[in-house]
């Protein structure tokens, strides 16, 4: 059951991105979409069931704003720091905690983290993220899981979890 509600998203993504229906490019979505399927469909998630669920995908177009905002903030506060003349910068890497439990939502977090400017996530080892910080601002754990991760968690606790 997985693996069939992921093609089914993987293909109907497909169709939406190239907006067409056009029988070659119909039959290489389909081609697309098995391999994928094939190959991280297990991964996809336990539950298939819950993807059906259109209150996730409500809370995704929430999330998207809110990750926009987030993205654009941190992108004048990187830019701060290039133009400034003493270019004020502490870089680290920090360790903080996700509760997060899927490794889907989990990965989702890492790359929201990664496409923010001045934070790249380095690993994820279990509920840990290692995070590559411009700005190291603390290097407490619960202090950093509050300042990085946790604008993020929250949503993505309601699309994926």
């Amino acid at each position: 059951m997985g693996r069939l509600v992921f093609f089914a998203i993987a293909f109907l993504l497909w169709l939406l991105l190239t907006w067409t229906f056009e029988l070659p490019r119909v039959v290489i979505g389909a081609v697309v979409a098995l391999l994928a399927t094939f190959v991280y469909g297990r991964l996809f998630t336990n539950q298939p069931g819950r993807f059906l669920n259109p209150l996730r995908y409500l809370r995704l177009i929430h999330y998207i704003p809110i990750f926009f905002y987030h993205c654009i903030k941190s992108n004048f506060d990187v830019l701060y720091r290039v133009i400034h003349p003493e270019r004020p910068i502490k870089p680290g890497i920090v360790r903080v905690k996700t509760t997060l439990k899927s490794d889907i939502a989990r990965t989702f977090l890492a790359n929201s983290i990664t496409l923010t400017p001045g934070t790249m996530s380095v690993d994820i080892d279990g509920e840990y993220l290692y995070i590559h910080w411009i700005w190291v601002e603390t290097s407490d754990e619960d202090e950093a899981t509050e300042l990085i991760p946790a604008k993020f968690e929250r949503y993505l606790r309601g699309v994926f979890e």
